[in-house]
C-alpha cells in the first residue's frame, strides 16, 4: 500500500452535523473513485448515539443529553469532550480488508497507542472494543457503503464518564468504563491525537499522513 492517509482535525463539533457530512463524503466518492481516504479527528458536545441494532432499553436516563439514532453498527454509545473521536472514511475494496480485518487492525491502532503510555489493553472478540483490565477505554462502531467506511473509534482520554452509567454501553448492563488519564496521569489531549494519527498510518499500511485543511461543509 502506497496511498497518503488525508487527517482533518476538526475540534469540536456537532454529531449529526458531522454524521451527515460523513454519508455525503462516502456517497459522492463512488463517482470519484480515486477519492482519497481520510481520517476525521473530533470531539462533540454530549450526545448518546444508538446504532442499528440499538434497543430502547439499555437508554436508562438519557436526561438532558440528547439521543441521535444513527446508522452505525453497534448498540448505544455516548460521546462528550475530552473524548478522542477518529471517523474512518476509507475505501476498503482498494485497501483489500475485509470489515473483520478492519476491525482488528483499529484495535490494535488503540492498543499500541495506549502501550506507549504503559497501559496493557486488549480486545474482546465477542465485544468490539479496547479494554484495560476488563474496563471499556475505547469503543467501535462502523457502516460499509459501496465498498467504503465511515463511522469509526472513540477513545475516552480526559472525560466526564458519568453520563456512561446512564446507559448500559455498548448494550452490556453494568459495562466500567475508563479512560486514558485514570492509567497515565495527566496528559494533552492534542498528543494523543498525534499517536493515533501515526498508529493509523501504520496499521492501515499507508504510506504517509498528510494534514487536510478547511473544513466538512
Amino acid at each position: 500500500m502506497s496511498q497518503v492517509l488525508g487527517i482533518r482535525e476538526l475540534g469540536r463539533l456537532d454529531y449529526e452535523r458531522t454524521w451527515l457530512a460523513m454519508q455525503r463524503f462516502t456517497d459522492e466518492r463512488k463517482h470519484k473513485p480515486d477519492t482519497q481516504d481520510e481520517v476525521w479527528l473530533v470531539q462533540h458536545p454530549p450526545v448518546f448515539t444508538q446504532g442499528q441494532a440499538g434497543k430502547a432499553e439499555h437508554l436508562l436516563l438519557p436526561g438532558d443529553i440528547p439521543v441521535v439514532k444513527s446508522d452505525r453498527g453497534g448498540q448505544v454509545t455516548y460521546h462528550g469532550p475530552g473524548q478522542l473521536v477518529a471517523y474512518l472514511l476509507l475505501d476498503v475494496r482498494r485497501l483489500g480488508f475485509g470489515v473483520r480485518e478492519l476491525v482488528s487492525r483499529m484495535e490494535l491502532c488503540l492498543i499500541d497507542l495506549l502501550a506507549s503510555y504503559g497501559i496493557t489493553a486488549a480486545a474482546k472478540a465477542d465485544a468490539p472494543g479496547v479494554y484495560v483490565d476488563g474496563a471499556k477505554i475505547a469503543s467501535l462502531g462502523l457502516r460499509i457503503r459501496n465498498g467504503c467506511s465511515f463511522h469509526g473509534l472513540a477513545l475516552n482520554v480526559d472525560m466526564d464518564l458519568e453520563p456512561f452509567r446512564r446507559i448500559n454501553p455498548c448494550g452490556y448492563a453494568g459495562l466500567a468504563m475508563t479512560q486514558l488519564r485514570d492509567h497515565a496521569g495527566p496528559i494533552e489531549f492534542a498528543e494523543v491525537g498525534v499517536q493515533l494519527r501515526a498508529q493509523l498510518v501504520k496499521h492501515l499500511d499507508y504510506a504517509e499522513q498528510t494534514t487536510l485543511t478547511g473544513g466538512i461543509d
